[in-house]
């Protein structure tokens, strides 16, 4: 695997591969790799016969100063892993390459900014959209890949791509669970051990509410047993528990043929998120 933490070789390196041998795939992370990254990595292998992926620890889509220090850092474990999948190419730059001149652009996505994750967490799609768009123009991939899980993050960078016309086409990876249902995240290093078993009420709330759905119970009800449910275990926060439409992520009140479950909250201090398509 060849390692770049500069622009210009890299780009040197890309150029000539893609003349050579065809499509870039593009992994972005912010590392602490999981199986859920090395899916996307597997995913853009599958595709392409270049894959990059990059690590890099982006400041501004960190609405938390403490968040973003306490943000897990392992990049000798992350190259170890990502050079037992076989990935190509790794781009780690520092902040003084993706930020050389400090932040000064910002983006306003409409209500895509404003509810569940832009309501919780203002100026982080902003962020988001900064540091992927940094990114394309400095990778310039065929195909990127993208968690499910943030699946927000992903609606909001469909609409980046649109708007500014990227030549990039995107795919959205289903989420790899732990055996007990609990999303990767690399987050969850930072659970202690009873917090990592209660945890699990993300998904079991998910589950539950999706076969309340199913039959026939009414979103109004389902939405605060859930709550109260949150509301009755200690060091668990619930920040929202909502029923979407996941071509704009609209509230909905009953089960369309494009429907998503999204949660996020708190496990102690630490903020988890996670969703869960819907058939009709």
């Amino acid at each position: 695997m060849q390692i770049f933490s500069e622009i210009e070789p890299m780009r040197a390196f890309l150029g000539k591969l893609k003349r050579d041998t065809g499509t870039i795939g593009f992994v972005p992370t912010m590392g602490a790799l999981h199986p859920g990254h090395l899916s996307l990595v597997k995913a853009s292998q599958s595709e392409n016969s270049t894959t990059v992926c990059s690590i890099y620890v982006n400041p501004t889509q960190f609405n938390n100063a403490d968040d973003l220090a306490k943000y897990p850092r392992t990049i000798d474990r992350d190259i170890a892993m990502l050079n037992e999948v076989n990935c190509d190419v790794l781009f780690c730059p520092g902040n003084d390459v993706m930020y050389e001149s400090g932040s000064h652009i910002k983006f306003d996505f409409g209500s895509l900014d404003t509810m569940l994750e832009g309501r919780f967490r203002p100026g982080h799609f902003s962020g988001v959209a900064l540091v992927v768009s940094k990114l394309f123009h400095i990778v310039n991939p065929d195909n990127a890949y993208f968690g499910q899980k943030d699946f927000q993050q992903y609606k909001v960078i469909e609409k980046l791509v649109e708007d500014l016309k990227f030549n990039v086409s995107l795919r959205c990876i289903p989420i790899e669970r732990e055996p007990d249902g609990l999303a990767m995240s690399s987050r969850n290093a930072r659970l202690s051990l009873s917090q990592r078993k209660k945890a699990t009420i993300f998904y079991e709330s998910m589950k539950q509410a999706a076969q309340m759905l199913r039959n026939g119970i009414s979103w109004s009800v389902i939405q605060s047993e859930i709550k109260a449910t949150f509301e009755s275990m200690d060091e668990i926060r619930l920040e929202y528990f909502e029923l979407a439409d996941t071509s704009n992520l609209n509230s909905l009140e009953s089960v369309s043929d494009k429907a998503i479950l999204l949660v996020a909250g708190y496990v102690g201090e630490v903020r988890l998120i996670d969703n869960l398509l819907l058939e009709a």
